[in-house]
């Protein structure tokens, strides 16, 4: 079966877009000060109100439950949680509350990549086959780390594998994780293109392992967690019970439900982590000196390889606020069964936004990038009201006829993320599609706004804004409703 997007770890982050708004900006209101985790200087009050009554939109609109931190010139500005972790305790979300934090975990796995290389048991150079000698594959095995690292190997996604099924629930080991897709055949030659696969971490977890004797979890908590002072993070298939951990869901049109369950030994060095804003932060400061990861180490993190991407980040440069110039952007998202969360770092000028949430969230791409206009002097945009509608199963039934005019306002690209667009077409009277590094697919019309693509378990809606004009895209897969910004 074909997967138009993967869910586990997800997949990309959405552009920034910071400089135009299409609704009335949130507007400014005295506040009380925000306690800081780190730091004991006060921010400016009226923004830190600012920040929380726009937060509270997208609770509101049913579009956040979680956790948030913002940080602006060092100082954390909003540090707070928003309804509630557990539904059946009635728990509330909190500064402290843990989450899974899905593919924030390639991070963390990069960057002890990076330890082991700057301490001589790795090579970003060396290949699979150095580390790992069984690997099954002979091409598998001339994969370098660095190939992995930055996603262009060419390595099939794990999830996307009929073996997968049924694995979800029961406890994997690395080898077992692997042997998915050790024996498949490669996308594409190794270097020459990018495409998010899971299974690249997947296989860096099992290299760390190898070369050091030890569990990923016993590596991580040595050389990240216990220098970085990262008290509440951990990996998750290792960690005690915690009452401070919250519960996921998925959004219904009847409310929140319990989300699928899932083993957390399955996402593995991808996306088994779990975390809370507090201790992202803390890792957000470690970042900016060298007692976690050296400065070397820390240049080849943010190292852009292909379309964007360095080794578990997305790194660009986007225009921010009023200034003239560009600045350095860094951040992933991540996405596993009822969480989703976001994590962006400006350096130059020392911000950071850290979103955890634990009810699938579709909109942290779209609240982010809010409370980075907030913290930089522009007007933000509140949710979309097209976005605030709860995901549903859609059944297809039988196609509907939708005038050729009306499908040629939709023919644009629409971005997921800077390295990830979707490009719609028009050719008489049908509509296709195509993401980037994927094949075109042909859609049907469920409605004059809902498309499902054929051969793909995935669907397409056309949102408009306040003119009328259709300005967003939504990806429906997975039970998960992804909004993509029209920029073209």
């Amino acid at each position: 079966m074909k997967n138009f997007l993967l869910p586990i770890c997800s997949f990309r982050f959405v552009l920034l877009g910071l400089l135009a708004t299409t609704a009335p900006a949130v507007a400014q209101q005295p506040a009380s000060p925000a306690a800081s985790a780190t730091t004991t200087a006060q921010p400016a009050v009226s923004l830190t109100k600012q920040l929380d009554d726009y937060v509270k939109l997208y609770q509101q609109a049913g579009l956040f439950n979680g956790s948030v931190l913002v940080a602006d010139q060092g100082r954390v500005v909003l540090q707070k949680g928003y309804g509630l972790a557990n539904r059946t305790t009635g728990t509330h979300n909190t500064p402290n509350t843990k989450f899974r934090i899905g593919s924030l975990t390639k991070q963390f796995t990069a960057a002890l990549v990076l330890q082991l290389v700057d301490q001589g048991k790795l090579k970003l150079d060396g290949r699979v086959g150095d580390y790992l000698p069984d690997y099954p594959s002979a091409t598998g095995r001339a994969l370098t780390l660095h190939q992995l690292l930055s996603h262009t190997s060419g390595l099939p996604e794990y999830l996307a594998q009929l073996a997968f099924a049924g694995i979800a629930t029961t406890p994997q080991t690395p080898t077992q994780l692997v042997f998915i897709f050790a024996g498949l055949l490669l996308d594409y030659a190794p270097g020459s293109q990018f495409h998010y696969s899971n299974s690249n971490y997947i296989l860096l977890g099992a290299i760390i392992e190898k070369v050091t004797g030890k569990s990923y979890a016993q590596v991580f908590d040595a050389q990240i967690a216990y220098p970085a002072k990262l008290r509440a993070t951990a990996y998750a298939p290792t960690e005690p019970a915690d009452a401070r951990r919250a519960a996921g869901y998925s959004a219904t049109p009847a409310g929140p439900v319990p989300a699928p369950p899932i083993h957390m030994s399955v996402p593995y060095a991808a996306g088994s982590i779990t975390s809370t804003v507090t201790d992202l932060y803390r890792w957000n400061e470690a970042l900016l000196g060298t007692k976690v990861l050296s400065a070397a180490s820390q240049r080849l993190l943010f190292t852009p390889v292909k379309e964007n991407y360095g080794y578990g980040w997305i790194v660009f440069q986007a225009r921010i606020g009023t200034a003239p110039d560009t600045v350095l952007v860094q951040e992933h998202n991540g996405a596993v069964n009822g969480f989703s969360s976001f994590m962006v770092r400006v350096p130059q000028r020392q911000q950071c936004i850290v979103l955890l949430d634990n009810h699938s969230s579709p909109a942290l791409a779209e609240l982010r990038r809010g409370l980075l206009r907030l913290i930089n002097h522009q007007a933000a945009t509140p949710p979309s009201i097209a976005a605030a509608q709860a995901v549903a199963p859609v059944t297809t039934g039988a196609p509907v006829a939708v005038p050729t005019a009306l499908l040629n306002t939709y023919v644009g690209v629409y971005e997921l993320s800077p390295t990830f667009r979707i490009t719609v077409k028009q050719r008489d009277s049908r509509l296709f599609v195509q993401a980037t590094g994927q094949p075109e697919f042909e859609t049907e019309a469920n409605s004059p706004a809902l498309f499902t693509l054929r051969g793909v378990p995935a669907q397409v809606e056309f949102g408009k804004n306040e003119k009328g004009e259709v300005a967003q895209l939504y990806l429906l897969q997975g039970g998960r409703r992804q909004t993509a910004p029209r920029v073209e």
